[in-house]
């Protein structure tokens, strides 16, 4: 009987610790973006299930969100619901609207010991530049990139063109761009020189060029845009003759979405696009390709692109930190050589350029390093109060001079007029 009464004592002591230990494991939901192709969600999920192994206690729900606009409108509306994700990889460039909302907690709050302020500090200083507004850290790089161009060597050769020597500059690409454009009988394209996608993210191509010619198109606070100014005309202008004076390019939409099938189709010689897709492209492409820093005007330049890792205001002080757990590990320098190598995005920092792994995936494959190295010619991506009405005012610009409907001049000056009147309410 004694016997029995201790081993009742027991198994009740057991059951009141496992049931501790069930009540102390912390849940997370993580909202993320899928905006290229490619294995992304199998890579994610191969990363939260890692973190998951060495953090038994932290269980994370990973949500397939759609693109970086699906995934803002559903993690906004998950927070209004009363059901919110603790955590999201959402644009780089929400960063002043989640601010305004008072969504997202700042990162300096909780990387409170040597190492995590370390950390802090870690990352490329042309990422950051989306994350970081008032001398606080909202956003933390992930999801990362800049826009390249691909470019098919073969193709090249055919055109008499040296395989190794893609343009270099707007005079070079045009000039490339007309022998590498062939038509049929008819008159038809039958191959393009150049296509750059105008639907999608037109904003994110159009800055390039409008970097090329030496000029950004918002401040850093977020409360100013430069529209109107005489080279971002020039920029959109150069944009449209490509398509309509040198014949290089389809005129009007070229499809964001499907611009990857026509390279890898051979329907054009040279593409514009994310450095997101490079692992497709590689595992794709049958003809030898190539992939360069964009061409220069007056100098070189790309802007940065992708995803950053937002905390939610919106939860436990345990999910918090949790979050906080799971941003460390999926942003360290061993994860982030996983991630560039699995799927074209950068490595967010140095350190994982440092890493054994990327250091022979980068010698063996050297098209890998074109985005990191382009960092030095980098600007920011166009993010501003409002950002999503902003934007839209600059795509539908680009969109009506790109099709005829208006001249870039009036085009990019109505945009700015608008933007101005919208953005005035935040400048001090």
């Amino acid at each position: 009987m004694l016997k029995s009464g201790k081993t009742s004592i027991i198994a009740a002591l057991l059951a009141t610790l496992l049931s501790g230990a069930v009540q102390a494991r912390t849940n997370l939901t993580m909202y993320y973006p899928v905006a290229v192709g490619g294995p992304l969600t199998s890579v994610v999920d191969s990363m939260v299930s890692d973190f998951e192994k060495q953090n038994p206690d932290i269980d994370v729900n990973a949500i397939y969100a759609g693109n970086y606009n699906d995934a803002r409108v559903k993690a906004l509306a998950a927070l209004e619901s009363g059901a919110p994700a603790q955590l999201a990889v959402m644009f780089s460039i929400d960063v002043h609207e989640l601010m305004d909302l008072g969504a997202i907690v700042p990162f300096d709050q909780m990387a409170q010991t040597p190492a995590d302020k370390v950390w802090l500090k870690s990352f490329y200083p042309a990422l950051m530049k989306n994350g970081q507004v008032d001398g606080k850290t909202w956003g933390i790089p992930f999801q990362r990139s800049t826009i390249v161009m691909y470019y098919n060597k073969d193709l090249f050769r055919a055109a008499g063109l040296d395989p190794d020597h893609p343009p270099a500059d707007w005079k070079e690409l045009v000039s490339m761009g007309k022998k590498l454009t062939h038509r049929d009988a008819t008159g038809n394209a039958s191959q393009w020189g150049l296509m750059i996608p105008s639907t999608g993210y037109p904003y994110w191509m159009f800055q390039a060029l409008a970097k090329q010619n030496g000029q950004v198109l918002m401040n850093q606070a977020g409360t100013e845009t430069y529209f109107d100014k005489p080279s971002v005309v020039e920029a959109l202008s150069f944009w449209k003759s490509m398509g309509s004076e040198y014949h290089i390019m389809p005129e009007g939409t070229i499809q964001w979405g499907t611009l990857r099938k026509n390279f890898l189709d051979q329907k054009t010689a040279i593409m514009w696009h994310s450095t997101g897709n490079l692992t497709a492209v590689k595992k794709e492409a049958n003809f030898d390709f190539g992939v360069a820093m964009l061409p220069a005007k007056k100098a070189l330049g790309s802007p940065t692109g992708g995803g950053n890792f937002y905390i939610f205001k919106q939860s436990t002080p345990e999910q918090r930190e949790a979050a906080f757990r799971l941003v460390k590990f999926m942003t360290s320098p061993e994860e982030a050589a996983k991630w560039s190598i699995a799927t074209g995005y950068m490595g967010a920092s140095p350190a994982a350029y440092q890493t054994s792994s990327l250091q022979d995936y980068v010698k063996d494959f050297p098209p890998a390093a074109v985005a990191r190295d382009q960092l030095k010619y980098a600007t920011a991506e166009l993010s501003t109060h409002q950002a999503g009405r902003v934007r839209k005012l600059l795509d539908d610009a680009i969109q009506a001079a790109l099709s005829g409907q208006e001249s870039p001049e009036a085009a990019l000056t109505s945009a700015q007029k608008r933007a101005s009147r919208i953005l005035r309410r935040y400048q001090r």
